[in-house]
């Protein structure tokens, strides 16, 4: 990867970037010793070195902080914990769901872990139609959902979704693979349509509330667009 991570906000305590899809957040079992990653990138785009405060999917796109130092990154995992930092996601799902609600049905903390409690609340943006005959649908509609999760359990909202079938377009682990590769064919490329929008945090040193966000990505527009009447 030779383009630079996009900076948010940076001062010499924290980073935050506009994470591209497809980028792991650090270095995990079995990747190549030369694979790129967040924290390798970054380290070497800012000169010093970058801890992982938080997760994010290498698929999901959007806002990611990270900390300077190991002090900061311990204070700031801390405010994740608590269940003190804003997280709002923005998603494009199958089907049509309520105008808002809670998806709270317990979900596995990870790939062959037991289910823990989890709660997700969402709001309806938008839907169009497809036009496409899928499955029982004559005129498969997709949404645009903005996403707050109270908890941060593994792949939580991708989850959620799926267990009320509403799968986030593009997961390749829960989602609805024919649809998938519909809307893969349609577009020309795949990507999960799940970008991180906007974090509210308060930074560990001032004490201020730091919010940031980041812009509806032109992918996700160029879908619902193809489809708006």
């Amino acid at each position: 990867m030779d383009e630079m991570l996009d900076i948010r906000y940076e001062d010499e305590l924290l980073v935050v970037i506009d994470k591209p899809i497809g980028l792991p957040v650090h270095k995990s079992k079995g990747m190549p010793h030369d694979a790129p990653y967040v924290t390798k990138l970054l380290g070497q785009q800012l000169g010093g070195s970058i801890y992982n405060v938080h997760r994010l999917d290498a698929k999901t796109s959007g806002l990611l902080l990270l900390a300077r130092t190991p002090e900061i990154a311990n204070q700031l995992t801390g405010q994740f914990a608590n269940r003190l930092v804003g997280k709002t996601y923005i998603a494009i799902v199958k089907g049509t769901p309520p105008q808002e609600g809670t998806f709270d049905l317990p979900v596995r903390k990870a790939r062959k872990g037991k289910k823990a409690a989890s709660v997700t609340h969402y709001e309806l943006v938008e839907t169009v139609h497809t036009g496409w005959e899928h499955r029982e649908e004559q005129n498969q509609a997709i949404s645009l959902l903005q996403l707050k999760p109270e908890t941060g359990r593994w792949h939580q909202l991708r989850q959620h979704c799926a267990q009320q079938r509403y799968d986030i377009l593009g997961d390749p682990e829960h989602g609805d693979y024919a649809l998938n590769r519909l809307i893969a064919g349609h577009q020309g490329f795949k990507r999960l349509y799940l970008h991180a929008s906007a974090l509210r945090f308060t930074h560990p040193d001032t004490g201020e509330e730091m919010q940031l966000t980041s812009d509806l990505p032109s992918t996700f527009e160029e879908l619902l667009s193809s489809f708006r009447d």
